[in-house]
């Protein structure tokens, strides 16, 4: 089922919008499984709140100005939410994404994974105007700093902490940094537009067109990317198993059997313990050393790791047919050195 990303200014009411979405999902999915023994669905909320971030991580104000692009914090944040969306994101979940989500790049990264996993995603952008949402702020501010001063401390605070303030610099940097979200892309749309001023009507009706284009009969078939769909090798999983082991007894052998003038023809096994034919490795006419057979080597593994060049050589999953193809590898590489 499809991801939802909830986006908009800081404080214009995202949280609220999906708390109201998880609610009207809920009731859908009930309906929609009435009868049945298990729910057909399953849905799941995931916020800063959630998942205990606080919202000091978006805070630049404190860092030098050349080290804000690479703001860590920020990072480490997006990589926990991304990593709680990647684990729950099926065909048989509903994952709503509520946040800032007010990078463009970010969007497109979650709408690739849920591409991934074949099911839709869509955007959900809460419309408030600046003045409206920095009042809201303002007034939070002046909420906690009152909280504050009569003493209730902090622990209230983080207990209401979806209504918990950002500091005047950190929101507006947000919202000077946020990328609206543009229809006409692929990663923005469908786009959905809830405003505040949206009464319980207006919510229910969009609320039903999202669910119609991401659960209902406007559904999209999803289908992954074809330049990213893995060939298969007979090996399965041990494919890179296999061929980093033949390419390292490769390696060795060489280095194990050179002169110390080079110029050596170094023969390896075809197949291990049969006999037959061999394969001749021709080194230059200088000894080669390991750092230069290793980076020959983590060449070949990264040429041949995503498929590309699978197609000369045919399958690559046995032990020979490695062994031939990485000799063959060396040869040529040796060759163009000369």
């Amino acid at each position: 089922m499809p991801l939802i990303i909830v986006t908009g200014f800081p404080t214009s009411g995202k949280s609220t919008r999906a708390k109201q979405l998880y609610s009207y999902l809920s009731e859908r999915i009930e309906t929609a499984t009435a009868g049945a023994t298990a729910p057909k669905y399953r849905l799941h909320l995931i916020s800063d709140q959630t998942l205990s971030i606080s919202r000091t991580v978006y805070d630049l104000s404190a860092l030098p100005a050349h080290t804000r692009s690479a703001n860590a914090s920020e990072k480490d944040a997006r990589a926990s939410i991304y990593g709680a969306v990647k684990r729950v994101l099926s065909d048989k979940d509903i994952v709503i994404l509520d946040g800032l989500n007010y990078i463009k790049g970010w969007r497109y990264q979650l709408h690739c994974e849920s591409k991934a996993v074949r099911t839709p995603s869509c955007v959900l952008q809460i419309g408030c105007g600046k003045e409206r949402a920095q009042g809201v702020n303002e007034e939070r501010l002046r909420k906690r700093d009152e909280g504050a001063a009569a003493g209730l401390g902090e622990e209230k605070a983080e207990a209401n902490e979806d209504e918990a303030p950002y500091e005047l610099g950190n929101w507006e940097n947000l919202v000077f940094r946020f990328e609206e979200p543009n229809p006409m892309t692929r990663w923005d749309s469908p786009l959905f537009t809830l405003i505040w001023d949206d009464d319980e009507e207006q919510t229910r009706k969009v609320f039903s067109e999202l669910w119609d284009a991401v659960a209902g009969e406007a559904r999209k078939v999803v289908k992954p990317n074809q330049a990213t769909v893995q060939r298969s090798r007979d090996a399965g999983g041990d494919y890179l198993y296999v061929m980093d082991k033949e390419t390292q007894g490769i390696v060795k052998r060489i280095l194990d059997q050179q002169s110390e003038d080079g110029g050596d023809e170094i023969t390896i096994p075809k197949v291990l313990g049969e006999g037959g034919e061999d394969l001749v490795v021709d080194l230059p006419g200088k000894k080669v050393g390991l750092s230069q057979l290793q980076r020959l080597r983590r060449a070949y593994m990264g040429l041949n790791r995503g498929g590309i060049g699978l197609e000369p050589v045919g399958n690559l999953s046995g032990p020979a047919r490695i062994r031939e193809s990485f000799v063959r590898y060396l040869n040529d590489a040796f060759d163009n050195d000369g």
